[in-house]
């Protein structure tokens, strides 16, 4: 019971793992680079940005955008149902997420083909090599994210086999869902600069 109050009174400032912030930040930082890359050559060269970027499908990237928004609530329930020590329902809500995650996957890959076969592939226009760049190193930090879910999963089936939760496990769950959160997070951005700003 002690052990309980104590862990309960420790100040929390932030979920998760100090490091995993910084590498939040890092990121940020590296992908506000690419962004602005991308807005100094959008500008000194506008009409083939804005006649490659009318080939993009809207609504492909609006459904995708609220597929990520949806995995990161489900991420975000798992987090809840973890605290609370429920963990069959945080474990239903990393398969959820996944789910989520592996139709975002399967859109874009079906994106990038369309694009592929109209001629818009990586190299046939500045704009095109943007998109590419970006959205497949979003892919990639997504395919990791997979790996995250995985740790979740772990750790979650490891906590129903005991008799209380651990500090560790949680703070473990809270820095994977951090990067999840963070992919999202980058995938708006992603968005709003290549589909919806003109």
């Amino acid at each position: 019971m002690t052990d309980v109050a104590d862990k309960d009174q420790r100040p929390r400032f932030v979920p998760g793992q100090p490091d995993m912030w910084a590498f939040v930040l890092f990121e940020t930082l590296v992908f506000t680079a690419y962004f602005g890359f991308y807005l100094f050559s959008r500008a000194r060269t506008p009409d083939p940005f804005l006649h490659s970027q009318a080939q993009l499908d809207l609504r492909i990237g609006v459904f995708n955008t609220l597929v990520l928004l949806l995995s990161s609530w489900s991420v975000a329930r798992c987090v809840q149902s973890a605290r609370a020590g429920a963990y069959r329902a945080a474990l239903r809500d990393v398969f959820i997420t996944a789910a989520f995650a592996a139709v975002f996957l399967f859109f874009k890959v079906f994106e990038w083909a369309r694009l592929v076969s109209i001629g818009s592939g990586l190299g046939s226009n500045d704009f095109s090599t943007y998109y590419f760049f970006l959205t497949g190193i979003h892919f990639v930090h997504l395919l990791i994210g997979f790996v995250a879910l995985g740790v979740i999963v772990y750790q979650l089936r490891a906590e129903t086999r005991k008799a209380h939760e651990t500090r560790e496990s949680q703070v473990l769950v809270e820095t994977c869902a951090t990067y999840w959160h963070t992919v999202d997070f980058l995938w708006v951005l992603i968005f709003a600069l290549l589909y919806v700003v003109r």
